[in-house]
């Protein structure tokens, strides 16, 4: 495990420990839960960027594909 030093304004420190209060956690576990998010959030975004660079140059075919799917005539 790693340890970081981070340097929080007064006010946004007093605002993260009521937080973790509120929630029955500490301020660490706040930052870690914050940053497993984030990490997951860019992770997908990754992910999407990857299927539209995929897909790109495709997009009649995936609205015919969309269509079908809702029961509208379109070519197949």
């Amino acid at each position: 495990m790693i340890s970081v030093t981070v340097s929080l304004p007064d006010e946004t420190y007093r605002r993260l420990d009521e937080i973790a209060r509120l929630r029955g956690t500490s301020i660490d576990r706040l930052f870690d839960d914050m940053a497993a998010l984030m990490v997951a959030e860019s992770d997908a975004e990754g992910r999407f960027r990857a299927r539209a660079r995929r897909g790109y140059g495709k997009a009649e075919r995936g609205l015919g594909l969309v269509n079908k799917a809702a029961g509208q005539p379109g070519e197949d």
